[in-house]
């Protein structure tokens, strides 16, 4: 009897033990869905600290291969944070946007169909430097993917963002002239080491986004992403209130002639809308804040801007400003957003002369140094053209 009382006592303390494991591992369980869910919502609001936050919670491994899958993989996480991180230059996020880049597969793929799923998996920010690193990384793992069809990374690079490029003048309504299949051949002239690529790739490259646009990430179906896409300048300045005289810090991002102003950057909706139609932009000097400009209407002193808001309840009203002051981080920031602003003043349709031949822009002394585009290249097509 003792020998089956004992049997039964440690038969006990192993399912006890099981028990106790199971629970354990449970608790493990819920404490990470926890701690990834923490992580995600710390991930869209500073990508940085996000993935800070996972590593040192263990959800994810320091190692750059586990952090781009993760990205890859997307999910809970906002395509605009996914960009922001993987444009940052530091070296993890260099390593980061490379293996990121490595997750997809292009091999057999034409540019077209490599590029929607390139640009499906995050959104492209709008600094120039960030676009540049993105699809440099993109090129380069396009060529190595399907080697020969082009000459060199290069000639993929300037191609990636004609073939951009050419999506916004079919499909972006604001565009009037609409680019033909002549003058996209013409403007991709001499790219390949040189040499014109065949008539009959650009031809399938065309027809494709003639006949379907790029499907730009919207992060919970915003119609306003596709506005966002590639905005003029972008970044946190501090807005003085229009009733309430306090300033607040805002992201604002400058596009299609609007100022847009933003809580939180991974907002879906704007807070505010401020048109530029029919407004000046000018330095200011303030007692209490450094580096100010000012938006202001200099036709119709002391009537309200025509601009738009969202009040405390979600409502969209009037807003109440005769002017807009605002403040920037540093006297060169503020002169690039003045820069800017009046850019895409003057311009007005930024995209509708946007499939020029580059010589006709040359010829008409065209300015394009504030479209990132425009910048890299150009720039590109000078170091081709070196070759020669």
């Amino acid at each position: 009897m003792e020998d089956i009382q004992r049997l039964k006592d440690e038969i006990a303390e192993v399912f006890a033990e099981i028990d106790n494991f199971q629970q354990t591992q449970s608790s493990k369980v819920i404490q990470r869905d926890k701690d990834l869910c923490t992580g995600r919502k710390k991930f869209n609001m500073d990508p940085t600290k996000g993935i800070q936050y996972l590593t040192e919670h263990k959800v994810l491994s320091p190692d750059v291969q586990e952090i781009a899958k993760f990205l890859y993989k997307g999910e809970g996480l906002n395509k605009t944070a996914i960009g922001d991180y993987l444009g940052q230059r530091e070296p993890l996020n260099l390593q980061v946007l490379q293996a990121f880049v490595e997750c997809h597969q292009f091999a057999n793929l034409n540019l077209v169909q490599a590029l929607r799923q390139f640009l499906w998996s995050f959104r492209l920010p709008g600094e120039a430097q960030k676009i540049d690193r993105m699809m440099e990384a993109f090129a380069s793992w396009y060529c190595q993917c399907n080697p020969g069809v082009f000459q060199s990374t290069d000639t993929c690079y300037i191609l990636s963002f004609a073939v951009i490029m050419l999506n916004t003048s079919l499909h972006n309504p604001n565009v009037k002239d609409k680019t033909t299949f002549e003058r996209f051949v013409s403007m991709n002239r001499g790219i390949n080491d040189g040499a014109d690529l065949h008539e009959a790739l650009l031809r399938n490259l065309f027809d494709s986004i003639k006949n379907e646009p790029f499907s730009i990430p919207e992060d919970d179906g915003n119609d306003l992403t596709h506005t966002f896409f590639n905005p003029s300048r972008e970044g946190w300045l501090l807005k003085l209130g229009g009733r309430v005289k306090t300033w607040k810090r805002r992201w604002f991002i400058l596009t299609d002639n609007c100022l847009y102003y933003f809580e939180y950057t991974t907002d879906k909706e704007p807070l505010g809308i401020i048109p530029l139609e029919n407004l000046s932009v000018r330095k200011v000097d303030d007692p209490k804040k450094p580096n100010c400009f000012e938006l202001f209407n200099a036709n119709c002193k002391g009537q309200k801007i025509k601009a738009c808001k969202t009040d405390g309840d979600g409502k969209v009203v009037e807003g109440k400003h005769q002017s807009y002051k605002i403040s920037a981080a540093s006297p060169e920031e503020r002169n690039l957003w003045i820069e800017s602003i009046r850019w895409e003043r003057k311009t007005m349709g930024l995209y509708e002369g946007i499939m020029m031949t580059w010589e006709e822009m040359n010829a008409a002394g065209t300015s394009i140094t504030q479209d990132p585009f425009y910048d890299l290249v150009a720039a590109r097509k000078k170091k081709i053209a070196s070759k020669k």
